[in-house]
C-alpha cells in the first residue's frame, strides 16, 4: 500500500565524509550515516511526498553576511562547513519557494555554538549554520521576515543566541540541561536580550534527569503560548538530540518519542541538526521520529530497542523546578516592554558588559567587550573588541563593528566614525565593520 505524507518534506543529508575532529570523536560522521542506512531500511524516501535533495555550497559571503572571522572566513572555514551551511540554505530555500511544506537539513559539522566573531571553534562548531541561513533569508525575502529560533540541543545555544541577543526580529528560545551542569555553563533564565530587543531571549535551563514529561511541559506552557503571541513567519527547529536518555555526553533522559511528539506539536517550518552523540541507540530512531512528525505520518510507535515505559518518569522535584522557571519566563516575556531592567537600558548611551569565551575544540580563550548603543530609533549599533589568550596564532587586538538591519543615520554615522578611528589606531591588528544594511563586511588590517 502507498503512503501518502500530510505535509511534504524535503530532506537534505551532509555527513561530511572527509571532515572530522578526530577518527574516535563524538561528532563524526558516523552519527549521520546510521541515520541515513534506517531511512533507506524503512523506505522513508518511497513516501509520496518525502525527498531528498542536495546541499548546495555556501559561499564566504554568506559566511561572512552573518559572522566577522578572524583573521578572515578563507583561513577560519573548510569545505565541508561550506556545504554544511548551504545544507541549511537549500533547506530554506525549498521552503520559501513552496517546494515543500517544511525541509529537515540532517548536516555536520554543527553550529550553535559559533558566535557572531568566529577566531576558532567551540563546542565542535566554527560557522552557525542555521545563522547563516536565517541572514541568507532575510538578504533574499527582506528583512521584515519574523523568525522564531526553538533550540532542543541539551547545550545552551549560546552562539546562536549571541548573534541575535539585540534583534528584535528573532525571537530566540533555548531548552537545554542546566548549564551549571554541562558545556558551555551559560543560558539561565535571567539572560533575556539586549537593550533592542530585550525579552525575545528566552533560556529554559532544564534540571538533570528531564525526562519527556518535564520537556512537554516546557513545550505546552511556554513554548506553544509564546509562538503563538509572536506570529512567527518561519519557526526553526535546531534539534539537537543529546537530550536522549543514552547520550553519553549529557544527563538527560528524552526519548525517540518525545522527540517526535515535540516535533509533531511545534510543527517547524525547517529543522536543523545540532548534537547527538548516541550514533546507534538513539540517532536512527529520533530522526526517523522527526521525519514522520514533520511529514504529518504516525510516529507513536517509533521506540528505541532498549526502551521502557518507565523512563518516562520524572521526579516532583524535577517537575517543580521546571514548571518555576516556566511561570518566571512567562512573566519575563509578558512585562519584557515594562521591565525595570529595561528601564536601566534607557538611563545609559551604551549597554556594556565584559566576556571570557572558552575555544574548547582549538584550547584558547576569547576575552570580548561587547558594547551596543542605547538608541530610540534602531536596536542600535554594536561594538566589539576581541584578543585571544593565548596568541598562538599572532591574531593580536581585533575592532568588530556592527550595523543592524533597518539602522538609524545616526548610528550608521558613528560606527563609519569608529571604523575609521579604529584602523588609524595602532592597538588594533584587524578592524572589520559588518554592515547589514549594504551587505557587506569591510576589512582593515
Amino acid at each position: 500500500m502507498n503512503i501518502k505524507a500530510e505535509q511534504s518534506l524535503g530532506l537534505i543529508f551532509f555527513p561530511a565524509l572527509d571532515w572530522s575532529i578526530s577518527p574516535t570523536h563524538p561528532e563524526r560522521e558516523e552519527r549521520l550515516l546510521y541515520t541515513k542506512d534506517q531511512v533507506l531500511e524503512e523506505g522513508v524516501l518511497d513516501i509520496e511526498g518525502i525527498k531528498e535533495y542536495n546541499p548546495e555550497v555556501a559561499s564566504l559571503a554568506d559566511i561572512n553576511r552573518t559572522h566577522v572571522c578572524i583573521p578572515n572566513a578563507e583561513e577560519i572555514v573548510t569545505k565541508p562547513h561550506l556545504i554544511s551551511a548551504g545544507g541549511a540554505i537549500k533547506a530554506a530555500q525549498l521552503v520559501m519557494e513552496k517546494q515543500v511544506d517544511s525541509a529537515f537539513a540532517i548536516i555536520r559539522p554543527p553550529g550553535h555554538h559559533a558566535f557572531r566573531v568566529v577566531p576558532g571553534s567551540r563546542g565542535f562548531c566554527t560557522i552557525n549554520n542555521e545563522a547563516i541561513m536565517v541572514e541568507y533569508l532575510r538578504q533574499k525575502y527582506g528583512t521584515e521576515l519574523k523568525i522564531a529560533f526553538v533550540d532542543t540541543d541539551a547545550h545552551h545555544a549560546d552562539g546562536t543566541q549571541d548573534i541575535y541577543y539585540n534583534d528584535p526580529n528573532v525571537l530566540h528560545i533555548s531548552l537545554h540541561q542546566d548549564g551549571r551542569t554541562l558545556f558551555p555553563g551559560t543560558g539561565s533564565v535571567e539572560e533575556l536580550g539586549g537593550p533592542g530587543a530585550f525579552g525575545y531571549t528566552l533560556n529554559l535551563p532544564l534540571p538533570p534527569n528531564t525526562t519527556d514529561q518535564g520537556l512537554h511541559y516546557a513545550l505546552d506552557n511556554l513554548v506553544l503560548p509564546i509562538l503563538d503571541d509572536f506570529q512567527p513567519d518561519l519557526v526553526i527547529n535546531a534539534a539537537g538530540q543529546d537530550n536522549h536518555y543514552s547520550d553519553p555526553l549529557t544527563r538527560m533522559r528524552i526519548t525517540a518519542q518525545g522527540y517526535a511528539e515535540l516535533n509533531s506539536k511545534l510543527n517547524p517550518d525547517l529543522a536543523i541538526l545540532q548534537g547527538g552523540y548516541s550514533i546507534e541507540s538513539a540517532l536512527p530512531y529520533i530522526n526517523i521520529g522527526i521525519i514522520l512528525a514533520m511529514a504529518g505520518l504516525d510516529h507513536l510507535n517509533i521506540k528505541e530497542p532498549d526502551y521502557q515505559p518507565e523512563i518516562k518518569k520524572q521526579d516532583a522535584i524535577i517537575s517543580d523546578k521546571i514548571k518555576a522557571r516556566v511561570d518566571s519566563l512567562r512573566t519575563a516575556w509578558k512585562l519584557k516592554e515594562e521591565s525595570d531592567i529595561q528601564k536601566e537600558f534607557q538611563c545609559t548611551d551604551y549597554y556594556t558588559t565584559q566576556r571570557s569565551i572558552f575555544y574548547d575544540t582549538d584550547q584558547f580563550r576569547e576575552n570580548q567587550q561587547l558594547k551596543i548603543k542605547v538608541c530610540t530609533d534602531c536596536s542600535g549599533l554594536i561594538e566589539i573588541i576581541s584578543s585571544i589568550r593565548p596568541d598562538l596564532r599572532s591574531i593580536g587586538q581585533a575592532k568588530v563593528l556592527i550595523i543592524p538591519f533597518e539602522v538609524c543615520s545616526s548610528c550608521r554615522k558613528e560606527a563609519y566614525q569608529k571604523y575609521q578611528q579604529a584602523t588609524e589606531d595602532p592597538k588594533f591588528k584587524h578592524v572589520y565593520l559588518q554592515d547589514k544594511e549594504e551587505d557587506q563586511l569591510l576589512v582593515s588590517n
